[in-house]
């Protein structure tokens, strides 16, 4: 049964070089939709990182996911991983139901 996850990316580098890379990120937010793994994700406001939802069979498959992010492999964020399990979600939010 999988797991959700809640990655909490941290900039730790000028915006700019965030956006020299963003298309790249995206994409590969993209591909980890297309495969199931990513359910919704979005910059934080302000703009000093983002947030991803991830569904994993556990942390170590989680962990090694997040760390194929060009964000990461870039070296241009810190990441935390949180383990989440939803007790309640409303209409539309399905997918969270791990």
């Amino acid at each position: 049964m999988a797991s959700i996850f809640i990655a909490s990316l941290t900039y730790t580098v000028p915006i700019e070089r965030i956006d020299a890379v963003l298309a790249d990120h995206l994409a590969w937010l993209n591909a980890g939709y297309d495969a199931g793994h990513f359910l919704a994700w979005g910059p934080r406001e302000p703009r000093d990182g983002g947030l991803i939802f991830v569904k994993a069979a556990s942390l170590a498959e989680a962990k090694a996911l997040l760390l194929s992010d060009p964000f990461m492999s870039e070296r241009l964020a810190d990441l935390t991983i949180t383990q989440w399990t939803p007790r309640f979600v409303g209409p539309g939010l399905e997918a969270f139901n791990a």
